[in-house]
């Protein structure tokens, strides 16, 4: 065949492409009536189609609709894998990060299902706890679909969008969601993710909630690791931020905010950040080194502190347990 054969062939192709609307029609009534699979193989092939035309628009209307119906339906595997094909196509095309494709990202986020998974055996379970077995296993799947979804597209907002982090809104939807929805929430985790975020306050609120229900000596550790983070960072601004916000919602629910070394270290910590005083701050790290040898990232944060502050080296920069927390 000539090339002005092929490509007449390939022009004929993009133009027999029908618009979406029948086809998302189609596959939303073939999901209504219980026809999960075949919907989902049908969305997976459709929407391909449209994209070796270079038909992105299309075929993202399609995948946005398919995640979520199949959501509605409970059908969480297939509607975050038609979700994560969402984000693989504004790759393919290049789309640039805006605020329209973040709302369309944000409609997915949302339609994913949210169960609190009980903490204690209630009369409606067996002996066994069978049906919480069950429950924390659904959690499960739910928490793993939603944040390899947001984790894709935080990459792409990271590829295509102003921040090399990564868009601020999806990195609080991610702590958000791993924080309610995971059945053994990582607080590393949950706090790596809020501190790249742009909501102090509402980090401020998870760790209130989180004071409330976590173990004797879990509060303290929780709130240096969010202080200290966003330290890393160089983001002294929201460090101060948390800390007042944390105070005003604990006063405002008549709790006091924990009275250990490790939370007067943070306080004296935060104003000599503002100063040119490292000989303080080293003999701060000297005086309080028991309280932050609790956690073992503490002192490579304190590291990385140094050296956004401080102009101090360190040995082995981005490696080890620190590298770690902020892999997306």
């Amino acid at each position: 065949m000539s090339r002005s054969l092929s490509m007449r062939g390939s022009m004929r192709s993009r133009r027999d492409l029908p618009p979406p609307e029948k086809t998302i029609e189609r596959l939303e009534s073939m999901v209504a009536g219980g026809n999960f699979y075949e919907a989902q193989q049908m969305y997976k092939s459709t929407s391909a189609r449209y994209i070796t035309a270079q038909k992105y628009s299309e075929a993202l209307d399609i995948l946005q609709s398919g995640a979520l119906v199949q959501l509605k339906h409970g059908q969480v595997t297939c509607g975050g894998e038609l979700a994560v094909l969402f984000v693989d196509t504004l790759i393919t095309g290049e789309l640039a990060y805006s605020e329209q494709i973040f709302d369309h990202i944000r409609k997915i986020y949302e339609a994913f299902p949210r169960i609190t998974v009980p903490h204690f055996l209630g009369d409606d379970y067996d002996d066994e706890g069978h049906q919480l077995s069950e429950a924390i296993s659904a959690a499960k799947v739910r928490a793993e679909s939603c944040s390899s979804f947001l984790k894709a597209a935080i990459r792409w907002s990271a590829e295509f969008g102003t921040s090399r982090n990564g868009s601020p809104e999806l990195h609080v939807m991610l702590a958000e969601y791993i924080y309610s929805e995971s059945p053994e929430t990582d607080m590393t985790k949950v706090s790596s993710h809020f501190v790249r975020g742009n909501d102090p306050k509402k980090f401020a609120s998870m760790l209130v909630n989180f004071m409330g229900k976590c173990y004797p000596g879990e509060d303290d550790t929780a709130i240096a690791r969010g202080v200290l983070m966003y330290l890393s960072q160089g983001n002294l601004r929201d460090a101060n931020l948390l800390m007042d916000e944390m105070k005003e919602q604990l006063k405002s629910a008549n709790s006091d905010f924990p009275k250990t070394d490790l939370i007067q270290f943070i306080k004296y910590l935060l104003p000599t950040l503002e100063r040119d005083a490292y000989p303080l701050f080293r003999t701060l790290r000297q005086k309080y080194k028991t309280s932050t040898d609790r956690d073992p990232v503490f002192q490579e944060l304190l590291d990385e502190i140094a050296a956004k502050f401080y102009n101090i080296q360190r040995q082995n920069p981005l490696e080890g347990l620190f590298s770690e927390m902020f892999k997306i």
